[in-house]
């Protein structure tokens, strides 16, 4: 991926991205696991462009090869996804976010449906309705209980716990998600769950219960296996808002666009030239 990299400078800060096609524009969001980067998206780029679009994945500041910022709060880094589409001169685009990037991409949305043309959500747990008292919901991603550098074997357990498909974990990807996983990505970890503790509680309405009054239309993605029981709060979601445009895609955990790259694309591409 070295020679495909790209880097552009965004409110002081370098960023680097990857890109193919010459289409309308896709931003595709990381999540905020530990390791995360435009990385996850590799192996969507080629395929989504192949449907007349343009995708574009960038590791957002204190991800990847990203430079670290001041502000690790997500409300930062939602903000920069408009200040990125400036700097590479684009007005309006998709969005697709994985994870807590499908927050970020629906609340914009909401706030900016000027820059946004349509949104996907991809296993974005904190979108679907909680589980009746006592049910297990899992822990937010990026709250791992890290609190110091992992080790190759923490990183793949990571992994695997993200995959239905584990004979993805090459040796290759493993080394790749290790090394995004240490250095200054793991002190951005560290500042990114202070700043969330710091946060929590300020959301009047969760989202989940405003997404029918999203002003942009809106396809949601969940792996059937996926951590925080979400195939049952999908058909909680489904039963409570029928209009939803929602798919469960089975032998699919939480990393939906490795484990199941075919349907995500088919299902991605159809919602967003239709």
């Amino acid at each position: 991926m070295a020679n495909r990299d790209k880097f552009v400078q965004v409110d002081g800060l370098n960023i680097r991205y990857i890109e193919e096609g010459t289409g309308p524009a896709v931003l595709l969001l990381h999540g905020a696991s530990l390791g995360s980067s435009a990385e996850v998206w590799e192996r969507n780029l080629g395929p989504l462009a192949s449907h007349g679009l343009r995708p574009i994945a960038y590791d957002q500041p204190g991800f990847g090869l990203s430079d670290n910022p001041k502000d690790y709060s997500v409300a930062h880094r939602r903000r920069f996804i408009l200040l990125f589409m400036d700097a590479l001169g684009v007005q309006k685009a998709h969005l697709v976010g994985h994870s807590q990037a499908g927050v970020m991409a629906v609340s914009l949305a909401f706030d900016h449906p000027e820059r946004i043309s349509k949104v996907i959500a991809l296993g974005t747990g904190s979108l679907l309705p909680p589980l009746p008292a006592g049910g297990k919901q899992g822990p937010r991603e990026g709250e791992e209980d890290a609190v110091s550098e992992p080790k190759l074997e923490d990183t793949r357990a990571l992994l695997e716990d993200n995959l239905f498909n584990r004979s993805l974990i090459t040796p290759e990807v493993l080394e790749q998600r290790h090394r995004l996983s240490v250095g200054k990505n793991f002190q951005a970890f560290l500042e990114r769950n202070k700043a969330a503790q710091e946060a929590s509680g300020k959301e009047s309405v969760p989202l989940w219960q405003r997404l029918e009054q999203i002003p942009v239309p809106l396809l949601l993605i969940y792996g059937k296996q996926d951590r925080g029981s979400a195939a049952e709060r999908a058909a909680l979601a489904k039963e409570r808002f029928p209009n939803l445009n929602l798919h469960l895609i089975d032998r699919s955990r939480h990393l939906v666009q490795w484990d199941a790259a075919s349907e995500f694309v088919a299902l991605s591409a159809r919602f967003l030239t239709s």
